[in-house]
């Protein structure tokens, strides 16, 4: 198999708008919820991402973002538009079963980082508390 084709495959992909989630199932059972915020500030844009793990950016304030729409990427991923206008992130099979999988500790370091800079997870605009 090449380093470029997942492993497993999404076989039903269903956005809940209401929830702000995303839930995939992948071929071999698994199944995934995300919530919006999850892949919106893990969004594997360059915006997000950088240009290398030391320059990903802290997205903060997005405790109350939504998904506005999918938009299938050749076979291979997914773009998400957010309700925050944010649509540059390509999210592969690949990287949605990988988020999936380590969501725990990836959303702890998110938590952390967010704490360590003195950011909220709510918008600026909200009240504190």
């Amino acid at each position: 198999m090449s380093g470029f084709a997942p492993a497993h495959w999404p076989v039903e992909i269903r956005l809940r708008k209401a929830e702000k989630e995303l839930e995939v199932a992948f071929d071999d059972g698994v199944r995934f919820v995300y919530p919006a915020e999850l892949l919106r500030v893990e969004s594997p844009s360059a915006e997000v991402q950088g240009h290398g793990a030391s320059q990903k950016q802290i997205v903060a304030g997005r405790l109350h973002v939504g998904i506005i729409a999918l938009e299938q990427v050749g076979n291979y991923a997914i773009r998400i538009r957010f309700d925050d206008l944010h649509d540059t992130g390509i999210f592969s099979w690949q990287y949605l079963r990988e988020l999936g999988e380590d969501r725990d500790r990836i959303w702890a370091e998110y938590l952390a980082n967010l704490e360590a800079r003195g950011l909220r997870r709510e918008p600026r605009d909200a009240p504190a508390g």
